[in-house]
């Protein structure tokens, strides 16, 4: 595949011991990082209360840092990209779209704003961002589109409508997620899309042995999600375009069998 060089297998104690060599003034934040999975593995075996523990520590130093941004500069720009590739792949005003992991609105925000009244729908697993989330609606004045933000336990998406979404989105979602939770959102997924639906995500590629780093970060091969989208009834396709962007994840469209 082209595109970005799939990544090592970041859990080894070589890649480790390479990387702190390499890079001395992050081992500190990684020690920190490791200390707090230790202990939030304790108090929460469960990987959604894991991972929602961890935004809410993120989020309290700082949302946008908390999404993956190192500035307010890279959110933007973060956010423009997934919306403007979004938009010229297919996304227009009147779909209804559903955000899985909307965070703060790094993207959001332009969604709703270009999308109809009332058309965008926002998960995400941290009531703490979503309190960031409702800051940035105000800060854009765009209460007026009266987007739906919700939080959510699992993603079975169990109170959402049949096939009412013609797009379903989640950046860097499954870049923090084990197959566990992964397969049950393809388990659900295709009845709340429309039949011509299609849902998008991102994903850290590797082309070596799966592995995740401490239980933050996941790495899988293209193939094993493609598969286990099929065993749900959604076929996938690998979006090479994307690759071509400056962003640091690859991305899969699914939709809904014949």
């Amino acid at each position: 595949m082209a595109g970005m060089k799939p990544r090592a297998n970041r859990s080894t104690l070589s890649h480790k011991a390479r990387y702190a060599l390499a890079n001395p003034g992050k081992v500190p934040a990684y020690l920190r990082r490791a200390g707090r999975d230790a202990v939030y593995r304790l108090k929460h075996p469960d990987h959604v209360a894991y991972y929602r523990a961890v935004m809410s520590s993120d989020a309290s130093v700082s949302p946008e840092a908390a999404v993956g941004s190192k500035s307010h500069e890279h959110w933007l720009a973060l956010g423009q990209m997934q919306f403007d590739y979004l938009t010229s792949h297919g996304l227009a005003p009147g779909d209804r779209m559903l955000e899985i992991g909307c965070g703060n609105l790094r993207a959001g925000w332009r969604f709703i704003d270009y999308l109809d009244s009332g058309n965008y729908y926002g998960l995400d697993i941290s009531p703490d961002i979503l309190f960031a989330a409702q800051n940035t609606l105000v800060r854009h004045h765009l209460q007026g589109k009266l987007p739906r933000l919700t939080p959510v336990r699992d993603l079975t998406l169990a109170f959402l409508p049949d096939e009412h979404f013609r797009v379903v989105h989640a950046h860097s979602v499954f870049s923090h997620s084990p197959l566990s939770v992964i397969e049950e959102c393809f388990e659900h997924v295709g009845r709340i899309m429309t039949a011509d639906g299609w849902f998008d995500f991102t994903f850290d590629r590797t082309e070596v042995d799966e592995h995740h780093v401490l239980r933050e970060d996941f790495y899988y091969r293209t193939e094993t999600l493609i598969a286990l989208a099929k065993k749900h009834g959604l076929t996938g396709e690998f979006m090479e375009d994307w690759e071509k962007l400056p962003h640091g994840q690859s991305k899969i469209r699914v939709r809904r069998e014949a």
